[in-house]
C-alpha cells in the first residue's frame, strides 16, 4: 500500500508541483493518471521513489516511511520500486540482455556488475523478464537495433529483473504509435495481473486509462480533483479535470479500430 498524507512539493523556484495530495494506493492496483502537461503527473509518481523530495507531509510505500533526506533509505527504496520512462533510459551500444541485468544492479556486488560478472541465477531471472514481455529472442542484440516499442519492453523486462514492488511508469507510451502504445500497455496490464505488482502510469491518452487501469486519478494544477474507478471517469468528468473541452489529442486510436495494423506491426515490435 502506498499514502500519501497531506503531501506538498515546493520547488526551488517557489513553485508548487503537489499540493496537500491525499491518496492510498492499495496493493496490487492497476492505476493512471491523468492530467494536462503541468498538471503534477510526474512530480506525483517521483516522490514515490524519491526522485523528487516532497516538502512535507507523510509519504508511507508499504510499511516503510519515506525520508528524501537518507541516501541509504532512498537505495532500498528503489531497489523496490522499479521505474519505467518515456525515453526507454537504455544503454544502446550493449546488448538487450546486459541491459535488463542492470536491474538486478542492488542485489550485485559493484565490482561484479562493472566487469559484468553477473551471477547464473542474475542472467535466468533476465531471460524469464525477456519471456514475459515476449522478446527473448532479441537477448543478444544491440539495444540500438530494436524499434521504439521493443526498447520500450526491454525497460519493462529491466524493472521486472528487479523484482520489484511497486512499478512506476512516467509516460511509457507517449512516443509510440497507437499500435504499440497498446501493446506495451498490455504487457503492463498482464505483469500487474499475474504478478500482483502495484502500477502507476501517467499517461495523456484517456482510451488508454480506461482500457487497462482499474482507477483513474486526475490531477490539475499540482491537485488531486479526481480519484475514482474507470467507470466513473466520463467525457463530462475528465472535461472537469482538463477544464476544458476534450480534443482528439486527448484520444488515440482505440484497440478495435487498430487491431489490424497491431497485426501487421507484429513483425516490427
Amino acid at each position: 500500500m502506498i499514502t500519501f498524507e497531506n503531501i506538498d512539493v515546493v520547488y526551488p523556484n517557489g513553485f508548487k508541483g503537489l499540493s496537500n495530495v491525499n491518496l492510498q494506493i492499495n496493493k496490487g492496483e492497476f492505476v493512471a493518471i491523468v492530467g494536462l502537461s503541468g498538471a503534477g503527473k510526474s512530480t506525483l509518481i517521483r516522490t514515490i521513489n524519491g526522485l523528487v523530495p516532497f516538502t512535507s507531509g507523510t509519504l508511507t510505500v508499504g510499511d516503510d516511511v519515506v525520508d528524501p533526506r537518507s541516501k541509504a533509505k532512498l537505495r532500498r527504496l528503489r531497489s523496490r520500486v522499479g521505474m519505467i520512462f518515456q525515453s526507454f533510459n537504455l544503454v544502446t551500444r550493449i546488448s538487450v540482455l546486459n541491459n535488463v541485468l542492470v536491474g538486478r544492479s542492488a542485489e550485485t556486488p559493484t565490482w561484479r556488475s562493472l566487469l559484468g560478472w553477473y551471477r547464473a541465477e542474475d542472467k535466468e531471472l533476465a531471460f524469464q523478464s525477456l519471456e514475459r514481455v515476449g522478446i527473448v529472442d532479441k537477448a543478444y542484440m544491440r539495444a540500438s537495433s530494436l524499434s521504439g516499442g521493443q526498447q520500450q519492453r526491454v525497460a519493462i523486462a529491466r524493472v521486472l529483473a528487479q523484482d520489484p514492488e511497486v512499478i512506476l511508469a512516467d509516460e511509457p507510451v507517449a512516443s509510440l504509435d497507437p499500435p504499440t502504445a497498446h501493446k506495451v500497455m498490455r504487457d503492463l496490464r498482464r505483469i500487474q495481473q499475474e504478478l500482483g505488482i502495484t502500477t502507476i502510469v501517467n499517461m495523456h491518452h484517456l482510451d488508454l486509462a480506461r482500457s487497462y487501469a482499474d482507477r483513474i486519478i486526475g490531477m490539475r494544477a499540482g491537485e488531486v480533483v479526481f480519484d475514482g474507478p474507470v467507470e466513473e471517469a466520463t467525457d463530462a468528468i475528465i472535461e472537469e479535470v482538463y477544464q476544458r473541452s476534450l480534443t482528439a489529442e486527448d484520444i488515440v486510436a482505440s484497440d478495435s479500430a487498430t487491431q489490424g495494423t497491431v497485426t501487421s506491426a507484429a513483425a516490427q515490435d
